[in-house]
């Protein structure tokens, strides 16, 4: 869109092997689909063709069982699929993309210590050469993640509703080496095109492929569970009983080095209202709803972020040459931009609230419910309604959504959640979440009538049996 941007980071650049090694300890695999996939595409068509030659497909959920039996559950009945892609190589990739945009700067190890929205200044503090500067701006974007420095500022400046919940589980990071074929060369040692799943209820074992053969795998528990896991003679038991087959892949004194190594990490989920302030400042991505990775929506969430709001910018003629030029002067005030940003406040919150919640709910799925035979059921009842429904064509659509937040306002046809909230980027979350409770409801009253018809009949037939033998006396 033509501005000029000035990108301040507070840790040092993540290209340096320095920063590799020490990213490599705490990451959870991403996971893109179709809705973050939409917004690169109206963003930069090129790059995004780039991003997805490093990107590994992943067409269902491989469900693992105690006694190491596979069982696939396939995301879409069409194939659709999510993608596993490796987060250091994405923000690599995103930071090559932008160093080479002439009007895009980045400042690595430049700490925001304070703002002054009014005065459109902020103190920034170089940590290499500890000294502060003061810089100006027109717009302030924080996109600093789930601790934001810019959400504090902000809350200082308007009347924010914010909540912070830590779930009483962490995680930890552990990795599953390549395997060698007969020739020496790496091979996966799972099928890389399933998401695998080792649900046991209160916790659970997922592993993503990688482009080296390797898989990342995250331990979810309870806090309390880990408390317990401090050392070999309680590690390793514990897998041999609930992961035996991952355990055996994994590789024992490579499971022990990871404890020993990696951290254990905490799950957050924020929301927050405003997410703006005048012309002046707005927060994406976890600055503003950061939540628990079970629904793999974190990425594409706050891909989404910046879609909708370059859309809205459009929507309301907002251009760098329409800006003020005094910087600092309090009454200047771009009125395009003012509307805006409140017209992005007002329109997505509920849909990161929606998806905050998803996500949480999505856990309980993945440890427990994926497992259990009314879970499979519906699953399948799901599918079969959508099988007859009428689809629509995620091609026909996507050049809209460079220009419009979500165009499809009335979803016509059976729609299950994981497809709308996955794979259908012109749908917002809040729209999904409540046709998907529309849905469940018809099911639970045609589940009722069912119940109803089927004592009815069998209420019948008992009838018709004592009659007989009656009859027969």
């Amino acid at each position: 869109m033509g501005w000029n941007v000035v990108i301040y980071e507070a840790r040092p650049d993540l290209r340096l092997p320095s920063s590799k090694a020490a990213a490599q300890q705490r990451s959870i695999n991403l996971a893109i689909s179709s809705r973050g996939i939409a917004a690169l595409q109206a963003i930069d068509p090129a790059a995004t063709s780039r991003f997805l030659q490093t990107v590994i497909p992943m067409r269902g959920r491989m469900i693992h069982d105690r006694l190491g039996n596979q069982h696939s559950q396939q995301y879409d009945k069409d194939g659709q699929c999510i993608n596993s892609i490796d987060r250091a190589l994405l923000n690599e990739g995103l930071l090559e993309e932008v160093s080479v945009v002439p009007n895009i700067r980045l400042f690595f190890s430049h700490k925001v210590l304070s703002v002054d929205f009014d005065d459109r200044t902020m103190i920034i503090r170089d940590i290499d050469s500890e000294t502060d500067l003061r810089a100006a701006f027109h717009l302030c974007i924080g996109a600093d993640g789930s601790y934001s420095i810019i959400r504090r500022q902000l809350m200082r400046v308007v009347r924010m509703d914010f909540q912070q919940e830590y779930i009483p589980h962490e995680y930890i990071e552990l990795k599953m080496p390549a395997g060698h074929d007969e020739r020496g060369q790496p091979v996966f040692l799972l099928d890389p095109n399933h998401l695998h799943v080792w649900p046991r209820h209160s916790f659970m074992l997922i592993a993503l492929p990688n482009k080296d053969k390797s898989f990342t795998c995250t331990l979810f528990a309870p806090t309390i569970e880990f408390d317990r896991l401090t050392n070999r003679g309680a590690i390793l038991p514990w897998f041999r009983t609930y992961f035996p087959d991952a355990l055996g892949l994994l590789g024992e004194d490579k499971l022990l080095n990871d404890f020993a190594t990696n951290p254990r990490s905490t799950l957050i989920s924020i929301k927050a209202k405003p997410y703006h302030y005048k012309d002046r400042c707005v927060i994406l991505g976890d600055a503003a709803h950061s939540m628990v990775p079970f629904y793999g929506q974190g990425l594409n969430c706050g891909l989404e972020d910046v879609r909708v709001l370059r859309a809205l910018l459009l929507q309301e003629g907002v251009a760098p040459s329409s800006l003020a030029t005094n910087l600092g002067e309090k009454e200047l005030t771009d009125t395009r931009l003012f509307n805006a940003l409140a017209k992005y406040t007002e329109t997505r919150h509920e849909d990161l609230v929606a998806i905050c919640e998803l996500a949480m709910d999505n856990y309980v799925e993945m440890r427990h419910s994926v497992t259990t035979p009314l879970y499979l059921f519906k699953k399948a009842l799901d599918n079969m309604l959508y099988a007859i429904s009428n689809k629509v064509s995620l091609e026909s659509i996507t050049p809209s959504l460079g220009n419009v937040p979500f165009p499809t306002r009335k979803q016509t046809g059976w729609l299950p959640l994981y497809t709308m909230v996955t794979f259908r980027p012109d749908i917002s979350y809040a729209t999904a979440r409540k046709k998907a409770a529309k849905q469940s409801a018809i099911l639970s009253i045609a589940g009722r009538i069912g119940t109803v018809l089927m004592s009815a009949i069998g209420v019948y037939f008992t009838l018709q049996v004592l009659h007989w033998l009656r009859s027969r006396r």
